[in-house]
């Protein structure tokens, strides 16, 4: 029987490998992966407590959750895109265009 343990080491899991993807690489989509990554690890552990709790709270932000990660990817890839035909370079390193 998983318990809600199980499910909160596997969020914390995931969590962690979002983490060093957006800390080690310095690829913008791979960054985005990680960032999604770790917001679904979030939503993993929503679920998981909503469940364990019988309460609908947690399942409801999910949605809100899922929302703002589909807005964040569509709001970063536009940028990612930008960045590129302007500079013909996406290193995040190397990226200086917004500084003021």
């Amino acid at each position: 029987m998983l318990t809600v343990t199980h499910f909160t080491v596997l969020s914390a899991i995931l969590f962690s490998l979002g983490a060093l993807a957006v800390l080690i690489r310095r690829n913008p989509l791979i960054m985005f992966m990680g960032i999604e990554l770790m917001l679904n690890a979030v939503n993993l552990a929503f679920v998981a407590f909503s469940r364990f709790m019988e309460n609908m709270d947690g399942q409801v932000f999910v949605f809100i959750v899922l929302t703002v990660a589909a807005a964040e990817v569509a709001v970063g890839l536009a940028l990612v895109v930008a960045i590129f035909r302007a500079r013909d370079n996406v290193d995040m390193d190397e990226i200086d265009l917004l500084k003021g």
